[in-house]
């Protein structure tokens, strides 16, 4: 509804009201969207009551035969692909019982006739492969159907050039990998139980633990329905620890489609996501592939039985890096998800304009372009447990919140000062924090990283991150040093900083001009100038003893 709400723009005939049937259970955030459109909005049996030109709905829920006025309804998500029961017990059916199976929603009569004839003045299609389906199913509603595209589609098609800016929205850094969980909202779906017991909640712990913080990114698409029925709010509680590992959730109307366009894989179920994804030449491994809710003739149920599996038990790490190798783009979903690419918008209006009875606006026809997501980099404050290897100035690092036993190299504890576990911090070799270097509440850069080595007495390093490629830290050994990232260098400084750390400990000792280490991470290499630097004078507020408790010289 939001994507074909423009084309009624700059039309002073034209009055736009909203309403909701209320059919379904998942009410919430509705009113917050009605707010939001801030157009009128008629109670339902208002609605029903009131003479309309034209009613534009997204799907069959509620009393649609009773409006009074032409009806539109347009398909939500790729097609009609679903099987689900009747509107009512016998609703429209040509036969005893017919409502007491699950016709395709959408294309059946169940969905379409009232008395034996169509009530829809408008049926929506992408595809003609639909209409066939129509035609087998509910032939007295063919002449009703429009092939008028994918409005939905259609804005991710003219936006993939944007990809880039997505991905900084999300905080992505050169060489990492977007990987995209989504789920569907049914209990077959991935963040139901994905056709075996608890699939996601154990995936998404694993996920994070076996992917290396500098090379995935990770984030979920939740269905409105799955959203709003258990609440924002239940869902972070329940993907909580996933969240301070660096999970981030996508807002369900706002910011699926950039990030889908952002994506380098996705991990999904047999929802439309993962097949707009393939339509987008995405890879895409199917972590829940239940068919027993589509309709067998669907394309998407023909996507879904030869899309690649993930074996959610075994390990994560190498089928996602098969996935991306195995990756051939040019797959035929696209060609099943609109016959009208780029066009919707000025077939929908034609459209809607005739069943209006009026001349359409001078104006070309379009949709509104998707719009920026707020910048969103990853929060991480669980610990992270650092693998490094050092040959000179350089060093080979990988972060992740769970190293195996008898991995090569030497493994540090780098705990963000936020972590759930104060305990965490008495463990710590490094702990970190981000925010603004002059930050008052904590007496700035420099006296945060002295009062951190005088609470934590096993902690060798502190360090501050005070930008996106600077940090302050500070050793027990060697002082205060300024961390700074050379030219072309795009990683987290906080991995510059376990990478200063695990350095130092193998006997690196910068001079006073500075040292350049050599950091190799996400598949680059990344240079980050480590460079001795003199402590601030400090404010009678801070805590005036150094690192070693010990009272400084005076200014």
């Amino acid at each position: 509804m939001l994507d074909v709400l423009p084309l009624f723009h700059d039309d002073f005939r034209v009055q736009l009201l909203v309403t909701s049937t209320r059919s379904s259970v998942f009410q919430g955030g509705l009113a917050e969207l009605f707010a939001e459109l801030g157009l009128p909005v008629l109670p339902w049996e208002q609605a029903l009551s009131t003479p309309v030109d034209l009613a534009v709905s997204a799907s069959y829920g509620g009393q649609l035969p009773l409006i009074q006025g032409k009806l539109v309804v347009l398909s939500h998500g790729v097609g009609y692909t679903k099987k689900l029961a009747s509107r009512e017990p016998g609703a429209g059916s040509r036969e005893p019982g017919a409502g007491s199976r699950e016709p395709t929603f959408g294309l059946a009569p169940e969905w379409l006739l009232a008395d034996g004839e169509p009530f829809v003045d408008g049926l929506v299609l992408s595809h003609p492969e639909q209409l066939e389906r129509l035609r087998r199913a509910c032939p007295e509603a063919v002449d009703a159907a429009v092939i008028a595209g994918d409005p939905c589609f259609d804005r991710m098609l003219a936006a993939r050039s944007y990809r880039p800016r997505f991905r900084r929205a999300l905080g992505m850094r050169e060489g990492q990998r977007l990987v995209v969980l989504n789920s569907t909202w049914n209990p077959e779906g991935l963040f139901g139980n994905g056709g075996s017991q608890d699939v996601l909640p154990s995936l998404l712990p694993r996920l994070t633990a076996e992917l290396p913080a500098d090379d995935y990114r990770l984030a979920a698409v939740l269905h409105p329905n799955i959203w709003h029925g258990h609440g924002p709010g239940q869902i972070r509680a329940w993907l909580d620890r996933s969240l301070r590992s660096g999970l981030t959730l996508i807002d369900p109307v706002r910011g699926w489609r950039q990030a889908l366009l952002a994506a380098d894989l996705v991990i999904g179920d047999f929802g439309a996501v993962s097949y707009y994804a393939a339509a987008l030449d995405i890879p895409v491994l199917l972590a829940s592939a239940e068919q027993g809710r589509l309709d067998p003739e669907a394309p998407l149920a023909a996507f879904v039985r030869r899309a690649p599996r993930l074996d959610p038990r075994g390990p994560l790490r190498p089928q996602l890096a098969n996935a991306l190798a195995a990756h051939r783009p040019g797959g035929d979903a696209a060609a099943f998800v609109t016959s009208a690419p780029g066009d919707s918008a000025a077939l929908l209006r034609r459209h809607f304009y005739r069943l209006l009875d009026l001349p359409e606006p001078p104006a070309p026809a379009l949709l509104e372009p998707l719009p920026l997501p707020p910048f969103d980099p990853p929060s991480r404050t669980a610990p992270l447990r650092v693998r490094t290897r050092v040959k000179g100035v350089d060093v080979v690092i990988e972060r992740s919140t769970h190293h195996p036993y008898g991995a090569a190299g030497d493994v540090h504890l780098a705990v963000h000062e936020d972590t759930r576990d104060p305990g965490d911090l008495e463990l710590a070799d490094v702990i970190t924090r981000s925010g603004p270097p002059d930050d008052s509440r904590l007496g700035g850069a420099e006296a945060w990283t002295a009062e951190v080595l005088r609470l934590h007495p096993r902690c060798a390093l502190a360090a501050y991150v005070s930008g996106p490629d600077t940090c302050v830290a500070r050793s027990r050994e060697h002082g205060l040093l300024r961390l700074s990232a050379g030219r072309g260098a795009d990683l987290d400084p906080a991995a510059y900083a376990s990478a200063l750390y695990a350095w130092l400990a193998a006997g690196g000792s910068p001079p006073p001009a500075g040292t350049t280490l050599r950091v190799h991470a996400a598949g680059g290499v990344h240079a980050a100038t480590a460079k001795p630097v003199s402590d601030r004078p400090r404010s009678a507020s801070a805590d005036p003893r150094d690192s070693e408790g010990a009272e400084p010289p005076q200014a």
